[in-house]
């Protein structure tokens, strides 16, 4: 009797064991049917999108001018949030640590793949972190002399680096201006001297005196001092030609390779977002980039466009921080 009593008492337990198993399975199968839908949904409130730099830089009108259109396609207003500080990475950090939830985006420029090669203890990853989105487009920046300095071309100014400094304006060492003064310095192989300054202003003031030799400005930015006169023109940075000023040669036309530095802004959500509203994201981002009065706003500021999915900008994410990182070593440029 015993025997027969445990015997019961096993099979009980077992058929409860699988009653509970199919239960979980059920009960899991409604979650991931819910969370599916909370997916397909998206999205159903406003989207904060969290920009890094100051309110007027490039950085922050370029998100703004797309932003607006993708709020109108999603019909959900996009807010932008200025958290400006410690080379980008107070509000960088603010959306690594934020809900996955298609709610937090940021909007960041190339300092987000510089950083973790100028920046102590950096409190978050740049690629663990994030899930790249799309990128915005790419900003090229012009290299100007003051006419008083009676260098017309870029190969002059190099040939008088490598008898002594040239001295160049920067907004900071480790700064995307900085390294793409760097990345041309290495790759013709002149002298500089880096003079740091609080902003862009400061540095064109200082070009336009002859107090120190060059800098490298947006194009955008520059582009009233060229046609005034006060400034010239010796080479553009990006690896093809700015619209704004078709008739500057760039750094690898005019015969120095690996010269080329790109100044890219571009999205980005904390990970762990759904790859399903990352998509989204992309392909909204990208309709809206089509628009034809975005892309007459967009021209304006020179902005050229980098068509990627997804998945292509992620990859190219990852191979800008190696490059970086690249740069940073050979320039000599440690954390700080």
């Amino acid at each position: 009797m015993l025997a027969t009593g445990v015997g019961l008492l096993f099979i009980v337990r077992d058929r409860m064991r699988r009653r509970l198993a199919v239960a979980l399975a059920l009960l899991m199968g409604t979650f991931g049917a819910i969370g599916g839908s909370c997916a397909d949904e998206w999205p159903v409130r406003p989207i904060r999108a969290i920009v890094p730099l100051s309110a007027g830089s490039a950085a922050d009108v370029v998100p703004r001018i797309v932003f607006e259109q993708v709020s109108a396609q999603l019909g959900q207003p996009i807010v932008i949030e200025n958290r400006p500080g410690a080379s980008g990475t107070i509000g960088a950090r603010a959306v690594a640590t934020a809900n996955p939830d298609g709610y937090t985006l940021l909007a960041h420029s190339s300092a987000h793949v510089i950083a973790p090669s100028t920046v102590a203890n950096l409190p978050y990853d740049p690629i663990r972190d994030f899930a790249a989105i799309a990128p915005l487009g790419n900003l090229p920046n012009v290299l100007v002399i003051a006419p008083s300095k009676n260098i017309k071309t870029v190969q002059e100014l190099v040939a008088l680096g490598k008898t002594q400094p040239i001295t160049f304006g920067s907004i900071g060492v480790g700064s995307p201006i900085h390294l793409a003064m760097e990345r041309f310095r290495l790759s013709a192989g002149f002298k500089t001297e880096a003079i740091t300054f609080k902003g862009a202003p400061e540095a064109m003031a200082e070009v336009m005196a002859g107090r120190i030799d060059v800098y490298y400005a947006p194009v955008v930015a520059a582009l009233s001092l060229i046609q005034a006169g006060k400034v010239l023109p010796l080479v553009v940075s990006s690896p093809t030609r700015a619209p704004l000023l078709s008739d500057v040669p760039t750094t690898l036309e005019s015969g120095y390779p690996d010269s080329a530095y790109r100044f890219w802004l571009g999205v980005f959500a904390p990970a762990r977002t759904p790859p399903d509203i990352i998509n989204r994201l992309n392909a909204e981002i990208e309709k809206a980039l089509q628009n034809p009065a975005v892309r007459a706003r967009l021209a304006t500021l020179g902005v050229q466009p980098m068509e990627m999915s997804a998945g292509e900008f992620d990859k190219f994410v990852k191979a800008e921080l190696a490059t970086n990182a690249a740069l940073a070593r050979a320039a000599g440029i440690a954390a700080h």
